[in-house]
């Protein structure tokens, strides 16, 4: 369960269903004494409809219908196909294939939800009684702050607002990438040392200020698409040394703890989004992933249809038989139910299949693919809906930390060794079995990737005989290619993947997300393509706004 604290919270926002001021921050402070000294008394319910926008904009942005958390579909991780008599597949299989287009609902649904919650930061910064807490306004400013980091991320050429008020007829203009960015780092450098030290879900503190500060950092030569300057991975990891030698965190003893309903006391938390089911539900997992009729496997009753379907080529990647993540994260083949019964459709027996057919050349059917269970299901209704996101934790720390001492060479007194016993660190709790399979060497992680990376689809239908058209690529041209594949069994269904494969490069120069294709997506033929590494502006925000310019190849 939640801590008690935070529940009841909550439930002062039944009306709102937004996240709690009072869980977040320590806004409030201030705020009652200023307005005390009005003789207004002011209410944990006042508190929470002002700053409750802050919070719910990114739960939204994050876990909405169309939000952040689907966008690994656009990797080599896993995929919404067509389901053959259920449904799902258009603008997912557009989003997995890279045919990108601004009517896509999660571009639109992403812009919003993050626009408004810098509006909402810039309304509270304006506020007076705001004004008279530093720690307040630092908070808010590292929030704003996150959400221009995503959005810059997402689309690049974005609009850089920071003021509440503005007259009658304004439209925002775009900025120049680079302007964007020097506000961001700007800001983080100028409250990291405010946010306070307390680590508490939802709340943006000191670390995790630091964390934002090093992804900028370790993404800037991919986002600006420049190599030439190697200073800014040393930049990310002085970040990082900061929330390592803070003592703060630690890695949780088990993998799972990061993926419970509750995760507020895993050590490795450095900034999570808390959900709680009646009044700030979210996660839908369990509702993507899991058959209709698979739902008995862990009593639940909520809707499901089974949209998700695991790649197999991913699937190749693991060692199935020492690393638990991946039983941790998959349940595949014939399903029990928690009587360990068999379960039963349409008189066949429910068999989650290794193998998928394709996105939608036939698609495939209801019992096709591994599922995704990483994320702790629920009995009830509930499901997954209730889970926190672990948005920020101690693990990416070390493997960002051992990423750049490999590009680096070294840095600092440290070596390549080192960022081997980082990503060793990390991978010791799921090879308690094996514990020397949890070693990792220099060589492994500056070597190529074991994915077998190639199109890869089987167009036969049902009962048909296999129709495969395959190409074969491999991935022992992808530079540090054994540090990806350990970023993909480490932070599967993070948020990572999309951010990872634009980052790590191919021999060729071409980065891994445009020049190596999987399942039903093909690889570019022009290297100079890169226009999918952002997103297009949404056609819904272009048509209301005349001074955005489209972004290039939309």
């Amino acid at each position: 369960m939640k801590p008690k604290l935070y529940k009841s919270l909550l439930y002062s926002m039944v009306g709102a269903g937004m996240l709690s001021l009072g869980s977040c921050t320590d806004l409030s402070e201030t705020i009652y004494n200023q307005i005390a000294s009005e003789k207004y008394e002011f209410t944990e319910k006042d508190a929470a409809s002002m700053f409750a926008p802050v919070y719910s904009s990114l739960r939204n942005f994050y876990w909405a219908w169309y939000g952040y958390a689907d966008l690994d579909i656009c990797t080599d991780m896993w995929v919404i196909p067509l389901r053959i008599g259920v449904g799902w597949g258009d603008l997912y299989i557009n989003l997995h294939e890279h045919t990108f287009h601004s009517e896509i609902g999660h571009f639109s649904g992403l812009w919003s939800n993050a626009y408004s919650g810098i509006n909402a930061c810039n309304k509270l910064l304006a506020d007076e009684a705001v004004q008279e807490s530093e720690e307040s306004v630092a908070q808010l400013r590292a929030y704003r702050a996150l959400y221009y980091y995503l959005l810059f991320d997402l689309f690049r050429n974005i609009p850089l607002d920071t003021t509440y008020d503005h007259p009658d007829g304004w439209l925002p203009e775009q900025a120049e990438p680079q302007e964007v960015w020097d506000f961001i780092i700007s800001e983080l450098d100028d409250i990291k040392d405010k946010c306070g030290d307390e680590v508490e879900m939802g709340q943006i503190n000191n670390y995790t200020v630091h964390m934002i500060l090093a992804k900028m950092y370790l993404n800037h030569n991919a986002w600006f698409d420049d190599h030439s300057d190697d200073s800014y991975y040393r930049k990310c990891v002085d970040e990082l040394n900061v929330i390592i030698e803070s003592n703060k965190f630690s890695l949780a003893p088990n993998y799972a703890d990061n993926f419970k309903e509750d995760i507020s006391s895993s050590p490795e938390i450095i900034f999570g989004i808390p959900f709680e089911y009646l009044y700030a539900s979210g996660n839908y997992f369990a509702n993507l992933w899991m058959n209709e009729a698979g739902r008995a496997t862990f009593g639940f009753t909520g809707w499901a249809t089974g949209g998700g379907a695991a790649l197999p080529q991913f699937l190749d990647t693991y060692d199935k038989n020492n690393d638990t993540r991946y039983t941790d994260c998959w349940i595949g083949g014939v399903q029990q139910d928690q009587s360990g019964n068999t379960i039963y459709v349409d008189g066949q027996p429910l068999n989650y299949t290794y193998e998928i057919r394709s996105t939608d050349n036939p698609g495939c059917y209801p019992m096709e693919g591994y599922r995704l269970v990483k994320y702790e299901i629920k009995d009830g209704d509930w499901g997954t809906s209730y889970d926190d996101v672990p948005f920020f934790r101690y693990a990416d720390v070390l493997m960002m930390k051992a990423e750049c001492l490999l590009r680096l060479g070294g840095y600092n007194g440290e070596t390549e060794q080192d960022a081997a016993s980082l990503v060793t660190q990390v991978r010791q709790r799921a090879f308690k079995g094996n514990p020397d399979k949890a070693t990792r060497t220099v060589t492994q992680l500056k070597g190529g990737s074991v994915y077998s990376y190639g199109h890869r689809e089987n167009i036969a239908q049902q009962d048909e005989a296999d129709n495969w058209v395959t190409t074969t690529e491999g991935g022992s041209d992808i530079e540090l290619g054994g540090l990806l594949d350990d970023l993909g069994w480490e932070f599967l269904a993070e948020h990572h993947r999309r951010q990872d494969l634009i980052r790590f490069r191919l021999t060729s120069g071409q980065n891994v997300y445009n020049g190596k294709s999987w399942f039903c997506k093909d690889a570019k033929t022009d290297p100079t393509d890169k226009h999918c590494d952002i997103f297009p502006i949404p056609k819904s925000i272009m048509d209301g706004n005349i001074n955005l310019v489209q972004n290039p190849g939309y």
